[in-house]
């Protein structure tokens, strides 16, 4: 809005109401991992990326490559960098009036971007229900532990890549390796742990009805799939070599840096909702990290979000309130880059709304274009968050063979359709 000559409100309600997820008052405090997923060319989440790079992301195009932190082919971030280089560039913005303080009531007079993300606050959740008339949906979502890196006993831990692939040849890991015994008692005392009940009292009926997203589920309920499922998900060692043995481990924890100094470590994949007493003497049995000082634990918490097949248009867009958009995991879509996303085709479409223009949906042909047809035009009786992934853009008429290939077609026939559509629109 502020980049076409208008003018916004941003209300954020922290921290003077803060989340139970949330620790600052910073915009973009990333609560979960630190990555904002592969920079593999002609991957999905590096052709949204991309996308957002061409359109002028703020956040994509000029911060996250300014405090970026190892990790191989994945852009990620330093957190704390990263949401106050955020939040000083939208202060500063002259055209944008930051209000803190909760919204509960919205007057659909006017134009509004809600992007109140997974932890929307329950006053304001009820006035969505109200402005959409629909109930909210639900699912669960968990953040993982972090660890001090100087409590990590690096005899043990050893640095690496997997398959010793990086973007600049450094080894971005730190690999916990365990052995098979090892392994087998780690997950004796994590299937032993007791788990953290759901902190809203209604959504208390027992771990077996608890629903949460497939791409990030804790590291228990993958463990009561069986016990190999760790071994070939989060803790798979493919690609590695334990220095100390000259073989693969049987089973490994990756740990990836957190900060610029390299002063605290994420483990990869290992989001959780263990009581944090149980948490510590578990983690605790990794290799390498037996005297570990945890910054932070894993948790659960609630993500809300909208039905949007039977509420928005690919413009994201309300169908039946056209001056309401909804953007970010509110909208269905999981993962920050994909928020990211939904968030700038939301302030595009407003921009263009408040200057009397009609909101254009992207092209099909692109990822952003694919996100708002999936948000837009899922099946709404069975409608789950999702990210971005190739099974989301229509498919190749007459598709090669290799995949590589097929992938990379993909990706320039979604460029080439942004450009056009920004040629024809901007």
């Amino acid at each position: 809005m502020a980049r076409a000559g208008g003018r916004a409100v941003l209300h954020e309600m922290r921290p003077l109401r803060q989340t139970p997820a949330h620790k600052t008052g910073d915009l973009a405090e990333l609560v979960c991992s630190n990555s904002l997923k592969s920079e593999q060319q002609n991957s999905a989440p590096w052709l949204l990326k991309e996308e957002l790079r061409r359109l002028g992301s703020l956040l994509i195009g000029d911060i996250a490559p300014r405090v970026r932190v190892p990790a191989g082919h994945a852009l990620t971030v330093d957190r704390e960098t990263f949401a106050a280089e955020i939040t000083r560039a939208i202060e500063t913005e002259p055209a944008i009036e930051i209000r803190r303080g909760e919204v509960t009531e919205i007057d659909t007079a006017h134009i509004w971007i809600i992007a109140s993300g997974p932890l929307t606050s329950d006053a304001f959740a009820t006035e969505i229900a109200r402005v959409t008339g629909s109930s909210r949906l639900f699912f669960y979502d968990s953040i993982s532990p972090i660890v001090d890196a100087e409590s990590i006993d690096t005899a043990i831990a050893f640095r690496a890549s997997r398959y010793d692939k990086s973007l600049d040849g450094t080894a971005d890991y730190l690999n916990c390796p365990f052995d098979k015994s090892q392994y087998e008692a780690f997950l004796d005392a994590l299937l032993a742990a007791e788990s953290v009940p759901a902190h809203i009292p209604e959504d208390r009926p027992g771990p077996d009805n608890t629903r949460y997203f497939e791409a990030c589920l804790p590291i228990e309920e993958i463990a009561r799939r069986g016990r190999d499922t760790l071994r070939f998900g989060p803790m798979k060692p493919m690609g590695l070599t334990d220095p100390r043995t000259g073989r693969r481990p049987w089973a490994v924890v990756q740990l990836r840096q957190e900060d610029a100094r390299a002063g605290s470590y994420n483990l990869v994949g290992f989001q959780n909702h263990m009581r944090f007493g149980d948490q510590e003497g578990v983690l605790r049995m990794i290799p390498g990290l037996e005297r570990a000082e945890f910054l932070r634990f894993g948790q659960v918490h609630r993500n809300t979000y909208i039905n949007g097949p039977a509420l928005l248009a690919p413009t994201l867009q309300m169908r039946m309130r056209p001056q309401v958009f909804f953007a970010g995991q509110i909208s269905g879509v999981e993962g920050y880059v994909e928020s990211i996303a939904t968030g700038l085709i939301a302030g595009r479409g407003a921009a263009a709304l408040a200057m009397g223009d009609a909101p254009r949906a992207f092209p099909r042909e692109t990822a952003m274009g694919s996100l708002t047809t999936y948000v837009s035009g899922a099946d709404p009786m069975n409608y789950q968050p999702a990210n971005i992934t190739f099974d989301l853009l229509p498919k190749l008429e007459n598709p090669p063979r290799d995949k590589k290939v097929r992938y990379a077609e993909v990706c320039r026939r979604a460029l080439a359709a942004l450009e056009e559509y920004l040629c024809a629109h901007v």
